[in-house]
């Protein structure tokens, strides 16, 4: 009688996450459903550590939410714990709570014509697509409209509305779980002037995403870039982990095509070599998944 071999899976010590209906969903390692028994064991004892010193959040440090801090610091649960305790105090030193109930940035139109940073629909893998145009960047217009610490709060409040509606508003359109986002930063027609002089504020802001929401890079185009980008990127790439240097690709002029390989044309404004042409423009649009009620862009 011939015998049939079949192909050994890879063993998990968790369970696939709730919700998922793709049914070709293969979690990387080290989230929900793909974790090892040592990482297994380092998420209960992050958990029962943080539920037994009264500092456990519950609306806040589900078990993806600690894996991220987790896999941020390889596992190792003193760390992690470090990590995430540290992020707790920012939030309350940064008052994340009051912004998120109160705080209205009403110069959004006017700030877009200076430092347009937005939200706009999804990649092929339903992350939400960040773009940020360093490039137009007006510093004098810029800070006549607005504060640098006006715009930090803003960020916080995009990070929140990431983690409160886009995330899981992309996780149940695609039918698995959507923890990053895809980012594009142009630097068409950057000065270099203009960057130093606006160079806090994006070390801040980099400082925020790497150690207040770690993990939340999925992919990251660095298009349009300069020759002299290597001294800025010379400033920035110390403030970033290996890992998180790993995940960006920096790009000339010729991005187009590596950009519509990770993100569907009806999806990627047209500026940028797609075809979405959004009523109001893409830029203050914010639609996707997460805005069901915005009006679907023009392709």
């Amino acid at each position: 009688m011939a015998s049939t071999t079949q192909e050994p899976q890879a063993a998990t010590a968790s369970s696939m996450p709730p919700g998922v209906t793709d049914p070709d969903y293969k979690p990387l390692p080290g989230r929900l459903g793909n974790l090892t028994i040592p990482q297994q064991h380092s998420l209960e004892k992050l958990k029962k550590e943080l539920i037994e010193e009264g500092k456990f959040v519950e609306e806040r440090m589900d078990d993806a939410t600690l894996l991220r801090f987790l896999r941020a610091r390889k596992f190792d649960v003193a760390k992690a714990k470090e990590m995430l305790l540290a992020a707790e105090q920012w939030r309350k030193d940064f008052e994340v709570d009051e912004i998120v109930k109160s705080f209205n940035f009403e110069e959004k139109v006017e700030v877009d014509k200076y430092y347009p940073q937005y939200y706009h629909k999804t990649d092929k893998d339903g992350r939400p697509v960040y773009i940020e145009q360093l490039g137009k960047l007006d510093i004098k217009a810029l800070y006549a409209t607005t504060t640098q610490k006006r715009l930090l709060q803003r960020l916080v409040l995009e990070y929140e509305k990431s983690v409160t509606q886009r995330l899981p508003a992309c996780s149940a359109a695609s039918g698995h779980p959507v923890e990053t986002s895809c980012t594009i930063l142009d630097l068409n027609n950057v000065s270099l002037s203009n960057f130093y002089r606006v160079k806090d504020y994006v070390m801040q802001a980099a400082s925020i995403g790497q150690d207040r929401y770690p993990e939340s890079m999925g992919k990251f185009y660095i298009i349009n870039a300069p020759w002299a980008f290597s001294a800025v990127w010379s400033i920035i790439k110390p403030w970033l982990d290996e890992v998180t240097v790993a995940k960006i690709a920096i790009l000339g002029s010729g991005y187009k095509e590596t950009l519509l390989a990770q993100i569907p044309a009806e999806n990627l404004p047209k500026e940028f070599g797609g075809s979405c042409i959004c009523p109001g423009g893409c830029s203050l649009s914010d639609v996707g998944p997460w805005s069901p009620e915005t009006k679907d862009p023009i392709a």
